[in-house]
């Protein structure tokens, strides 16, 4: 048996979080369109025959000056070494730039290419973005075409992966899809249904905190918090007559009902936290640095 860990890093938006989903079989980690959706890095074990690879879903590399997003960067450089491997996923259309700022880093663990997306592209791209890559092939283990529709390619991931796993007892119970705090799974949860409700109305200057969590009468009852930096931006978070909030909150509620497998009672409200984002003690609290 062998037991491991799995950092994921690519772009912002190159399919990490989808790709980790189709692993587990579960919606476990948050997918968005919109930039630096993945604030946290969520841990997802994923069993494959004898062995055990825990997946780290991370923020994803990008440049920035901000705050907010250094914190994001530093928290996905700091998965470079907390692990045993890294898969890094780059998106099937785009060109070798993010690849080469990864190598970039000097990152000592060994590491595997995922090219991500491949349904998007006709077999003759395929193999010209393959020959691309295949000029840094001294760099990396192995090359990997995947497809998160296309079940097939699951298991020549996982076999290649396992290579570069310890032979060593399991890390955790194999019925469980992560070792985060349920806290953090649900946050992530409610705050993809905030991006999947306001799309482009609201910037990334916005996150959930899970104040309160207790179970009563076979029903899981959530208290979150949404925050968000400016007035006007928590005007539109609630709506006229709280018409927004309660859309939100039926989304979230059916999406926590689908992870958890019961009924939930979920109470969202919304508060303004000017300058969130640029409050480095608070960054580190909300983001489980």
């Amino acid at each position: 048996m062998k037991s491991g860990f799995i950092s994921v890093v690519g772009r912002t938006n190159a399919g990490k979080s989808t790709l980790i989903n189709s692993l587990l079989g579960e919606k476990l980690a948050l997918v968005s369109h919109k930039i630096n959706a993945t604030r946290r890095k969520i841990r997802a074990i994923v069993m494959h025959d004898e062995n055990q690879l825990i997946f780290i879903d991370t923020p994803g590399l990008h440049k920035s000056d901000k705050l907010f997003n250094q914190s994001l960067i530093q928290s996905a450089k700091k998965a470079l070494q907390d692990c045993d491997v890294i898969l890094f996923v780059a998106s099937a259309k785009d060109s070798t730039r993010d690849y080469e700022d990864f190598l970039s880093l000097n990152s000592k663990k060994p590491h595997l290419l995922l090219l991500n997306k491949i349904d998007l592209l006709s077999q003759a791209e395929l193999l010209k973005k393959i020959k691309e890559y295949e000029s840094f092939s001294s760099y990396f283990k192995a090359l990997l075409p995947y497809s998160s529709k296309v079940k097939t390619h699951r298991k020549p991931l996982l076999d290649e992966l396992c290579k570069y796993l310890n032979f060593q007892n399991y890390y955790y119970d194999t019925d469980i899809l992560s070792p985060d705090k349920e806290k953090d799974i649900y946050k992530e949860l409610i705050l993809e249904a905030l991006f999947e409700s306001f799309s482009d109305e609201l910037p990334y200057s916005s996150d959930v905190l899970i104040e309160n969590v207790s179970q009563k009468n076979k029903t899981l009852h959530i208290e979150a918090n949404i925050i968000t930096d400016t007035n006007s931006h928590k005007v539109i978070l609630i709506g006229q007559r709280a018409e927004a909030i309660k859309r939100l909150g039926i989304r979230a509620r059916k999406k926590l009902e689908n992870f958890t497998l019961t009924k939930v009672n979920l109470k969202l409200f919304v508060s303004l936290k000017k300058a969130w984002t640029k409050d480095k003690k608070f960054l580190e609290n909300i983001l489980n640095f």
